[in-house]
């Protein structure tokens, strides 16, 4: 059974919005018509549910949701000074999170993931990446992305990318990140047997992982056939963005310290950019040099980094607030990089726009206009938000 669904205002991303507009979602889940409601074709009936606002629905391209645990006494220390370095180094960070995911049953991490997702529907969000990271060890790793696909399977929550981050830090134990870094090349080969994530992510930083390390990775990742993309200059500009445009990366994310040559390097690999200011807001860092990029012609991706350290939030509209006030990103920029930029960078060609024949993940918004979407409005401002042509959430 079709569904058609009308709004004052219809922003497709694909073009001029349209006024007192029609959409039809056909049986396959994908948008069979749209345009002026006057002009709605026979012999479609009254529409079943009217908005002020349509978008299309929101992209999160990057988050690390797969987590157990908490890392709230952190969150304070940073509040009295303490740095990024200084907690992980001191047993908490990434290595926190790891002990949890030991502790965690696959079933229970599954459970705790499907909340996190219902939550963000409800925030207008029908895709999200995830990514692992937290397990350190194969075993752990595989334990996360299970617990990913369990929930990827899912036709009532967003649509789930995976992602193996494969260099995020060292496990307890480990001093070597060079040898890490060959041995684990091996998980990534398994991973694609398995077909458990689209992309192999890497952590490329002054206390992460060099260009070396992470270029062996990359390769390996490439030669299984999965596709890339890195976390580059959070803290320090080690040349990740060119090891990005050599390997063909499909994001590079962070990005708050970055050189003219490598948003050059990225916009010549048409390499979009991962902004992520609930992150860069948490550690009190300036943001990335947002000119330069629009200069270099770097398209600008706005994610969550949803994550229980550096960015503990559930939501993409902080993101894009944030993205709005501190980096300075147009709405339109903030809109774009939420929808069809964030599709670009997670090699999705039909979703992200609106358009006949592309994927119906759509959102009926409680607002009036698209500008009101970067206000922080702190609640969720859906009616209605459809992957696939499926509710995924209703108000």
């Amino acid at each position: 059974m079709s569904r058609v669904l009308s709004a004052e205002r219809l922003v497709t991303g694909d073009g001029v919005p349209i006024r007192d507009a029609a959409i039809v979602v056909g049986d396959d889940g994908r948008i069979a018509w749209l345009g002026a409601r006057a002009s709605l074709p026979p012999p479609h009936g009254l529409p079943s549910d009217h908005a002020a606002l349509v978008t299309p629905a929101l992209i999160d391209a990057h988050t690390h949701l797969a987590w157990a645990g908490s890392r709230h006494e952190e969150y304070a220390l940073r509040l009295e000074g303490a740095d990024y370095v200084e907690i992980a180094r001191a047993g908490g960070g990434i290595v926190s999170t790891h002990r949890a995911i030991a502790e965690t049953t696959e079933e229970t991490l599954a459970e705790l993931l499907e909340g996190r997702l219902r939550r963000m529907a409800s925030l207008g969000v029908a895709t999200v990446e995830i990514k692992s990271g937290y397990g350190l060890s194969p075993d752990l790793e595989l334990k996360q992305l299970r617990a990913i696909a369990r929930v990827a399977a899912r036709d009532d929550l967003p649509r789930v990318v995976p992602t193996l981050l494969a260099l995020h830090a060292l496990p307890p134990g480990t001093t070597d990140r060079a040898q890490y870094a060959t041995a684990v090349c091996a998980l990534v080969r398994e991973v694609a047997a398995q077909k458990l994530a689209r992309f192999v992510d890497a952590y490329v930083d002054e206390h992460a992982f060099d260009v070396a390390q992470t270029r062996q990775v990359c390769t390996t990742a490439r030669d299984a056939g999965l596709d890339v993309r890195l976390h580059i200059g959070q803290f320090s500009d080690i040349g990740g963005a060119e090891l990005a445009a050599e390997v063909g990366a499909k994001s590079a994310d962070h990005l708050e310290h970055l050189s003219p040559a490598g948003a050059r390097a990225l916009a010549g690999a048409q390499i979009t950019a991962g902004l992520l200011p609930i992150a860069s807001f948490t550690l009190a860092q300036p943001p990335p040099d947002v000119a330069m990029l629009r200069k270099a012609g770097v398209k600008l991706v706005v994610a969550s980094d949803a994550n229980p350290g550096t960015a503990p939030t559930e939501s993409l509209p902080l993101a894009m607030a944030l993205a709005a006030r501190s980096y300075g990103l147009s709405p339109t920029e903030v809109l774009e990089g939420v929808t069809s930029h964030a599709a670009r960078s997670l090699a999705l060609d039909d979703t992200g726009v609106l358009r006949i024949g592309a994927r119906a993940d759509l959102v009926m918004w409680d607002l009036a206009h698209e500008l009101a979407l970067i206000q922080p409005w702190g609640t969720p401002r859906t009616r209605l938000v459809l992957r696939d042509g499926i509710v995924i959430s209703r108000a």
